[in-house]
């Protein structure tokens, strides 16, 4: 682990494994061969933490996730093992700048956006909790795009982030699993009296999993992220290929790799949705299977004690196949009988949803499934007449509750409610937000509430904060380090210490110089990409997360042209300059998102062009924004708008990662802003917006004309959009977003609280003025992000759910 033997490593890497010498230029294979480095200290540790666990045969946990935004590796590696000065060290002696060789590594491209991202931190968690947990994921070749600006609008690329291969993962061969879909299922009656079915005739596909070691922080636990890939059981059909059909002949096997090639492919056709459904069974049937074969090599067929030593965790509906998948196994493949399958199935299965959209909760025709997976099918029907069994003997006659709460939605086509199957095939049902969790027990899953109170739970979301404060912003832990120790590392809650702090005027300079430091560090970042100069000194206001219409970018650049207006009219009296970021992708079906991205940029080119605004303020497009942009854009930010309509958002984690940095909050009364404004105290957070009771009462009677023709500013910037002020040689081009704010039936209700947000923005203004405030303020907090620290999420998954107990690894 020291400077020397990292050196020699790397020198027998880089010359003899990779076959490079001083000649290379490529950046990419000094990258490659410090990995290796770091992979060889990880696979001892990892090796050391399967051996703790399978000794002490201990309960285990599987998270099965459909995303996994991990970033990149090597800074997470080289944090986490402790080397960060070895490596540093070693790096400069070649003559080596580490950050250029961080920065060659893609990141993975396995997540979109908060829930991959979670499932990430979760992982990191465990293993610094030195918790028996497995993640089970999908090895997408493609992730889910790379997003470039062109005249203003959005523009898919694929993003090959496996172009070079991936130096962290270990292929493994041995523990491939048989994945089946189509076919027919037939019966018969075995040798002990009970019927049996077979799945016969099907065509069946390999799940090949490809190993990603996750390691604690320096605790020398290792733990296993597990990635599926789909290829073909035979390579190509040589006949077909001798006679000449050479596409024909490798058909099955692109079919089959197909699956796991795109993260979330567009499902708007029929194609789309069957590829979508293909990807999560693929995830459930071979993670299951993996779990089962394990048991058996330790335990063989006795799975009296299966459920009191494992448990999975299905992170939001996309999973939820797994209960049938279950049932499938231990029922068709080992014999159980259903009575014995379902007491395990519902013992080991946990559900977290993450939305309280209802049209984001998963529909499958019951024509696709019956066509893909025909087994799967029934057993979700016998399931769905055994719960319907129980709802009508709970509430005798309620026609209407039987159909409200049964797994078949009716109608002129019938539909699988995947949600549903989660709840009634688990043991917990948790939201990730207070707010969240209390909608779904109201509204969305009430009916099952009612049931089954005891199932429904809270689990708040947090962030890691060893990438989210540690490792991107080194300066700002060096300076927490100095002052209160270096404990909150793996115990947030000690950041506490910094309130006392907040009236020594040595440490508000030092935190005021390194926030300074990290904002000229975003602008360097920018000026990569684009031409544009941004002024340190302004209030640098950032929304990045992805575009939706529910999370109300739309509201943000009203206020940006309310601004603008204002500077154009002379109005700048005791003005606060402000330069104002938005990121993020929108999915590529989605019309009204990307119309938004194309106002953004729009709005941005007018003001950041316009001489009479200068560098009062700018309106900033960043494109692609992905993981490894946020490390940079999160310590960079003074204010963090989290602007969601309330009743919305079920958590959100970027509000998390931006306070962690010390940055400000704006935001509605919505997911986990509730408990972030509980934490840090009225007077340090930016509270706008109607409450979640509000929005429904205002449902009936809501008139955003009405309140347009009230508000003089708002008029003026309605004015500003519809006369074309920022499309003037592309006519009409907003005509659906203006269309869809000045509709009475806008479930968004923008216009609702635009006044609202204009006077909280005033209040940024008038505190950010006071600079010995806003440090203040931007180190309570930081302070007082501790219970947004994954460490604390995780440890109430376990103490609650999970119920394992933490295997030290020997060193």
């Amino acid at each position: 682990m020291d400077k020397k033997e990292i050196i020699s490593d790397f020198k027998r890497y880089y010359g003899h494994r990779l076959g490079r010498d001083e000649n290379c230029r490529s950046v990419h294979y000094v990258y490659e061969a410090l990995a290796m480095v770091l992979s060889d200290r990880l696979t001892e540790r990892w090796k050391a933490t399967y051996n703790a666990y399978k000794k002490q045969d201990c309960r285990r946990a599987c998270y099965l996730s459909m995303e996994f935004l991990i970033g990149r590796t090597l800074s997470n590696a080289i944090l986490n093992l402790g080397v960060n000065d070895p490596v540093a060290q070693a790096m400069y002696e070649l003559g080596l700048d580490l950050e250029e060789l961080i920065d060659v590594e893609p990141d993975a491209g396995l997540g979109n956006g908060g829930l991959g991202r979670l499932a990430a931190c979760f992982i990191d968690s465990c293993a610094t909790l030195k918790l028996p947990v497995t993640g089970y994921g999908l090895r997408y070749e493609y992730g889910m795009f790379s997003q470039t600006i062109i005249n203003g609008e959005q523009v898919e690329e694929p993003d090959h982030w496996l172009r070079n291969g991936n130096v962290w993962e270990i292929e493994r061969l041995e523990y491939t699993q048989r994945i089946k879909f189509g076919g027919h299922t037939e019966s018969h009656i075995d040798e002990n009296g009970h019927k049996r079915v077979c799945w016969v005739n099907t065509h069946d596909i390999l799940a090949v999993p490809y190993d990603t070691p996750i390691p604690g922080y320096k605790n020398d636990t290792v733990n296993s992220l597990r990635l599926w890939k789909a290829t073909a059981t035979e390579e190509f059909d040589l006949q077909e290929f001798n006679a000449g059909d050479y596409a024909e002949a490798v058909a099955a096997k692109n079919t089959a790799e197909n699956i796991t090639m795109v993260l979330y492919p567009n499902d708007a056709n029929e194609n789309g949705k069957a590829l979508r459904l293909r990807q999560q069974y693929l995830l459930a049937s071979a993670s299951l299977q993996d779990v089962l074969e394990l048991w058996i090599g330790r335990h063989g067929k006795d799975f009296s004690e299966f459920a009191a030593k494992n448990c999975f965790q299905l992170n939001d509906t996309h999973p939820s196949i797994a209960v049938a998948e279950l049932m499938r196994l231990l029922m068709d493949i080992y014999g159980l009988s259903w009575d014995e399958a379902w007491a395990i199935t519902r013992n080991t299965m946990a559900y977290t949803n993450h939305t309280l959209l209802p049209e984001a909760l998963e529909r499958w025709s019951v024509s696709l499934f019956k066509l893909l997976l025909p087994r799967l099918m029934e057993i979700i029907f016998e399931i769905n007449a055994r719960f319907l069994a129980e709802v009508s003997a709970h509430w005798p006659g309620d026609k209407a509750r039987l159909a409200r709460m049964s797994l078949i939605e009716e109608g002129d086509e019938q539909y699988v409610r995947m949600a549903y199957l989660a709840i009634v095939g688990s043991y917990s049902v948790n939201g990730v937000a207070e707010l969240h969790s209390k909608l779904l027990q109201q509204g969305l899953f009430h009916d099952f509430y009612e049931l089954w109170p005891q199932k429904f739970n809270n689990k708040t979301n947090g962030v890691t904060p060893r990438r989210w404060l540690a490792g991107c912003n080194p300066e700002l832990a060096k300076l927490i380090t100095e002052t209160i120790g270096d404990g909150w590392l793996t115990d947030l809650s000690l950041l506490k210490k910094l309130e006392l702090y907040v009236d020594d005027k040595a440490f508000c300079k030092r935190w005021h110089e390194v926030r300074l430091c990290a904002k000229q560090r975003l602008i360097d970042f920018k000026k990569k990409e684009m031409d544009v100069d941004l002024n340190v000194n302004a209030l640098f206001d950032v929304q990045v997360k992805r575009i939706h219409e529910y999370k109300r970018q739309l509201l943000n650049v009203l206020h940006v042209i309310h601004l603008y207006d204002r500077i154009k009219r002379g109005d700048t009296e005791n003005w606060t300059d402000r330069c104002v970021l938005i990121g993020g992708k929108a999915a590529p079906g989605y019309f009204m998102a990307k119309k938004i991205i194309k106002l953004i940029n729009n709005v941005g080119n007018v003001i950041n062009n316009d001489p009479d605004v200068g560098n009062r303020l700018k309106l900033i497009f960043l494109p692609n924004y992905r993981v490894s942009a946020m490390e940079i854009i999160c310590p960079g930010a003074d204010l963090s708008e989290q602007i969601s309509t309330a009743g919305k958002e079920a958590s959100g984690t970027g509000n998390m990662k931006f306070m962690m940095n010390g940055a400000l909050t704006i935001g509605t009364l919505d997911g986990a802003n509730i408990e972030i404004r509980e934490e840090v105290g009225d007077d340090n957070f930016f509270l706008f917006g109607l409450t979640e009771d509000q929005v429904e009462k205002l449902r009936h009677h809501y008139d955003p004309v009405a309140i347009i023709d009230q508000d003089e500013d708002l008029k003026r910037v309605m004015n500003l959009l519809e006369w074309g002020h920022f499309n003037q040689f592309e006519p009409d081009i907003f005509d659906a977003i203006i269309g869809s704010m000045k509709s009475p039936h806008d479930p968004w209700m923008t216009i609702a609280d635009f006044r609202s947000f204009v006077d909280a923005q005033k209040r940024v203004e008038a505190a950010y003025q006071d600079k010995e405030r806003w440090t203040k303020m931007s180190i309570i907090n930081c302070a007082n992000s501790g219970k947004f620290s994954t460490d604390r999420t995780i440890a109430e998954y376990n103490n609650d759910l999970w119920k394992l107990t933490p295997v030290t690894v020997p060193k």
